[in-house]
């Protein structure tokens, strides 16, 4: 008699998989992209191409080499190289965005086992390590090609100092101020965050608890609603957290575990800005919550009933 073969039932199929969802996110992001290219000129162009070419390469060598099979189609190499090109200012230069493309790729995503098994936002992380690394060119950013910047610094850095003469909100919204080039046009990465929610790749708590719990503290800590909205709009927090803190690999499965992530990025962001020597915050949140990350869904899994 044979034995029996025992296998798990496809009783549920998707349509989606990991290609048809970074395909999706490399839509939302083509606005913010496209943005960009028109706010910063070609060297913005350059740097979009060269971080996501060097990602694409570095996955194509990286699985050569370790004779793995090659993964590159899911796609996910192209985001992190497009979320990182985002993330920086004309100001860097390109064998900088090289070497964190391959940090990106080699060190925080391949080395862990690929898609799905990274710690930590690959892009996210790459801006940290560019960032310690090479901080007076990725700090702070550059200013777009219609603007007549008389300051190097961006109105994050400006928020606060008296007599200190800010973009109008208008100017924050569709990008005419100082910063990475991926992280001014507003309008623009709202268009990618309703474009994710009616595709439901991402749910809307993260986001919005995210940039809500950063406006709430910033409110109570300034008294002024000017001041509030200054911070939400500034220093890549609409960025962070509609593309980045939404990362499935790196971020809690459970409604409940992803709204303590997106509190707890928030609390973090307002800490760093207000309390901290360095104005950003974003990416060193997203960081931290990443690695929590896993805690927290074991932490707000429900159990089954007599389950332990």
């Amino acid at each position: 008699m044979n034995s029996p073969v025992m296998a798990t039932g496809p009783h549920i199929h998707s349509k989606d998989n990991s290609r048809r969802i970074m395909l999706d996110v490399i839509i939302a992001l083509l606005p913010a992209a496209v943005a960009a290219v028109v706010l910063y000129g070609l060297p913005a162009l350059w740097m979009i191409l060269v971080c996501v070419v060097s990602a694409v390469a570095s996955e194509i060598l990286f699985n050569l080499c370790t004779g793995k099979a090659q993964s590159v189609g899911d796609l996910s190499a192209v985001v992190t190289g497009l979320l990182l090109a985002l993330n920086l200012s004309t100001r860097v230069p390109l064998w900088q965005c090289v070497l964190g493309s391959v940090f990106a790729i080699v060190l925080v995503k391949c080395a862990f086992g690929g898609i799905g098994r990274n710690f930590a936002n690959p892009a996210i992380t790459a801006r940290v390590f560019l960032l310690a690394a090479f901080s007076s060119t990725v700090a702070g950013g550059a200013f777009p090609k219609a603007v007549d910047a008389v300051s190097s610094a961006t109105p994050l850095e400006l928020i606060g100092v008296e007599g200190a003469e800010l973009p109008s909100l208008l100017d924050m919204f569709l990008g005419l101020r100082g910063g990475a080039i991926g992280e001014g046009c507003i309008l623009a990465l709202l268009l990618g965050f309703a474009y994710l929610l009616v595709r439901r790749v991402i749910r809307w708590q993260t986001p919005v608890i995210f940039v809500g719990t950063v406006f709430v503290l910033s409110l109570i800590a300034t008294g002024s609603l000017t001041a509030a909205t200054y911070e939400i709009l500034a220093g890549g927090l609409v960025l962070g957290a509609v593309f980045m803190a939404t990362d499935y690999s790196t971020t809690p499965l459970t409604l409940e575990g992803k709204a303590l992530f997106a509190l707890g990025c928030g609390v973090i962001t307002f800490v760093i800005r207000f309390f901290c020597a360095y104005p950003e915050g974003v990416s060193f949140s997203i960081l931290c919550m990443n690695i929590l990350a896993p805690w927290l869904e074991k932490w707000t899994r429900r159990k089954p009933l007599g389950g332990e």
